[in-house]
């Protein structure tokens, strides 16, 4: 069955292969070449492992080897990707083309960038951080901690105002996910992150390199109390406060951060972030900085 780029709208038609193989074919010309590594000539180009990824999500194929199976039957697919043996396909797939996938990506996300309009400008540019936001792969399993366990990671930065990813790092496959922070965020940006990010050390690095983010923290989360914010009386908001996160002597924070609870459909949440708002934020969230 087709995928769609909105599944629950039936009017709409679903994209067509060469609507989508068009944006990569037009930045492929400068691609980095990719070569055999010894005598044997490759039996999968990268032409055609690109290829293979597109029809891959084009159509709802359940695996690697599902897709290998369309490939040697499907008409399509043999006259425009040609058929693959499943040792040869796996071994380009697991081990070759990362340099020339990562050119793709940084001249695809620079197009993209220039084109899309910008949602929510008034909330500041933000980028989500999320260490499972893996839906690029040929299967698609939960986290697997074994020691021998050989599988890869890839660490996204997503842009929230523009719904497309900015920036993406690869790490083996239990590496930690809270050092890329760094690396991902620019200055000007703000971090958006889940409760698997939070490290009390981590936060207090963060401010020192001067990144700002919001990230929500388990509702248990030790607090001690520097001051409280107003809270505007009736609103999803009901803790405002500078505090410093961990217990005292054993993992604290050594910078404020500022907490925040909040309420919605009586689903309770709590994040942290930086403690002080720029102008433009503290106009869009007077209920937030204590002024309303």
């Amino acid at each position: 069955m087709p995928r769609t780029f909105h599944p629950h709208d039936k009017r709409q038609s679903a994209p067509s292969f060469h609507e989508l193989w068009q944006p990569v074919e037009s930045v492929s010309i400068d691609m980095p070449p990719l070569e055999a590594r010894g005598n044997r000539p490759l039996q999968l180009n990268f032409e055609h492992q690109l290829k293979s990824f597109v029809f891959y999500h084009l159509e709802e194929h359940t695996s690697g080897r599902h897709l290998l199976q369309v490939l040697e039957e499907d008409d399509f697919a043999r006259e425009v990707i040609a058929g693959i043996k499943k040792s040869s396909f796996f071994e380009a797939i697991n081990s070759r083309g990362l340099e020339q996938l990562t050119y793709v990506f940084q001249q695809l996300q620079a197009k993209a960038a220039k084109i899309l309009p910008r949602e929510h400008a008034e909330l500041g540019n933000l980028v989500a951080i999320d260490g499972s936001l893996i839906d690029a792969v040929l299967s698609m399993h939960w986290a697997d901690y074994r020691n021998d366990c050989k599988k890869a990671k890839v660490h996204p930065g997503f842009d929230m105002n523009q719904s497309i990813p900015s920036k993406l790092f690869l790490a083996e496959g239990k590496a930690d996910e809270r050092p890329f922070v760094s690396q991902i965020l620019r200055p000007g940006q703000t971090g958006v992150m889940d409760q698997y990010y939070p490290c009390h050390k981590d936060f207090d690095l963060w401010q020192t390199e001067e990144k700002s983010f919001v990230c929500r923290i388990r509702e248990n989360s030790t607090k001690t109390c520097i001051r409280f914010n107003a809270v505007k009386p009736g609103g999803i908001v009901f803790y405002d406060a500078i505090v410093l996160l961990g217990a005292p002597g054993v993992n604290q924070t050594e910078k404020q951060l500022r907490v925040i609870g909040y309420r919605i459909d009586n689903k309770i949440s709590w994040i942290a972030t930086i403690q002080t708002l720029s102008r433009k934020r503290r106009e869009t969230f007077p209920s937030l900085d204590g002024k309303d």
